[in-house]
């Protein structure tokens, strides 16, 4: 059995650890556990780690979150992998800083990189971890939250959350969704 698990990001230092990348830093730290290392290679920056008898395909686009589609499409292609066994990794302004929730399926809520999955990758019907960033920032600010770092106190909670975060994953791939969503959903 393998996964195409995908950290949503967008590359170049100016956006490294920015509540919008917290998919690339949990990927990072997945990949890092599992003792791999990324590659890049065709849209993305890539890794192969394995957990418990399951083969992980991880990768970071380097399409820019906009075009995140255009990366996985390519790679479950390559790698032969079906939709329901991608997990895409998101940051999400509707949830509250820390609280994690795996979906099946659901809408973009409107984060691009999501609707460039949907249309590029065909639909909604994908898992994703949804990693909860908070929403406090000032009307108009929006962009100017997601592309900015946690603050002072959030960033001592974010090693914790990276680590649970890695952990749903790999309960994702061993365990299956029905069980990981009973024992990490909040």
């Amino acid at each position: 059995m393998k996964y195409l698990i995908v950290g949503l990001g967008n590359i170049g230092p100016e956006y490294a650890h920015t509540r919008h990348n917290i998919g690339f830093d949990i990927a990072d730290e997945l990949v890092k556990q599992l003792g791999g290392s990324f590659s890049n290679i065709r849209l993305a920056y890539y890794s192969e780690v394995s957990w418990k008898g399951k083969k992980l395909h991880v990768i970071k686009p380097t399409t820019f979150m906009n075009l995140s589609g255009k990366a996985v499409n390519y790679w479950m292609k390559d790698l032969n992998i079906p939709l329901e066994n991608v997990l895409v990794v998101v940051d999400d302004l509707a949830l509250p800083l820390g609280k994690l929730r795996l979906k099946l399926k659901g809408s973009s809520a409107g984060h691009n990189g999501l609707k460039s999955i949907e249309e590029l990758c065909g639909g909604q019907a994908y898992p994703r971890l949804r990693f909860g960033i908070g929403d406090n920032f000032a009307k108009g600010r929006q962009i100017d939250y997601v592309l900015g770092t946690f603050d002072k106190d959030e960033k001592l909670e974010i090693p914790a959350l990276i680590d649970k975060s890695v952990a749903l994953i790999q309960s994702f791939v061993t365990i299956g969704p029905a069980q990981t969503m009973t024992a990490f959903n909040q």
